[in-house]
């Protein structure tokens, strides 16, 4: 699987807006495949994990409901621009990606 991730982080007013897709299948395990009638296996992310200059700003732990190619927004504060921002993310598989951003002003 590719480790296809979009980030952007800014600041605004104090706060850092981080704004975050993750490209994933997120298949449940529960749909059939239309040619075959079989069950296409669970595949999932189960956790994702956000970090600001090496600390966790915010930590995601998700099941098999949550939509194919999920984004995820959030805001926080104590950052400044030109500051790493990294998120990373598991799969129910064992695979995993991350990507790190520059927050700009």
């Amino acid at each position: 699987m590719k480790n296809k991730m979009k980030i952007r982080a800014w600041m605004d007013k104090g706060k850092t807006t981080v704004k975050a897709i993750i490209f994933h299948p997120m298949e449940t395990g529960m749909r059939k495949d239309k040619k075959t009638g079989k069950k296409i296996p669970a595949h999932f992310i189960t956790e994702v994990n956000c970090e600001h200059n090496g600390k966790t700003v915010l930590r995601c732990l998700w099941g098999p409901g949550v939509s194919k190619n999920p984004f995820i927004s959030f805001r926080f504060s104590g950052a400044k621009a030109g500051d790493t921002l990294k998120i990373s993310w598991v799969d129910n598989k064992g695979n995993s990606g991350s990507k790190e951003a520059k927050i700009s002003a």
